[in-house]
């Protein structure tokens, strides 16, 4: 294989790892509420007449949301396994699943808030 198809192997295979990433964090509970919240607002989009700067917000504060819950559940996977492989307590890796998790509130409330002022006048 030359070097072209072997960098264009290469990428193709990082994006088959980013998509199980992503699978696999719709396993998480939080995830899943996020995509069901999501869901909602693509719907009531639908229904209300919106702009395009309006939708592009709204698309990118659910992107936003959806990433900060996929770097808090890779937070939480590295916690896990050094808990593990340390036997550690779990109150040693509690500051930092806290402070992940705290990340992602501020974005989701910020994300509510905004989305409230965009859908609440319609």
């Amino acid at each position: 294989m030359n070097s072209l198809g072997l960098f264009i192997y290469k990428v193709i295979r990082s994006f088959r790892y980013a998509f199980a990433g992503i699978l696999r964090g719709f396993q998480e509970r939080n995830m899943k509420v996020h995509g069901i919240a999501a869901i909602l607002v693509l719907l009531l989009g639908a229904w209300l007449p919106l702009t395009h700067t309006e939708w592009y917000i709204i698309l990118l504060l659910i992107a936003a949301v959806f990433a900060a819950e996929l770097i808090n559940t890779g937070i939480e996977e590295i916690c896990n396994m050094l808990r593990d492989d340390l036997g550690l307590a779990y109150t040693a890796t509690k500051h930092a699943r806290d402070v992940a998790a705290g990340a992602v509130l501020i974005l989701a409330i910020a994300a509510a808030g905004i989305g409230i002022s965009i859908f609440l006048p319609k």
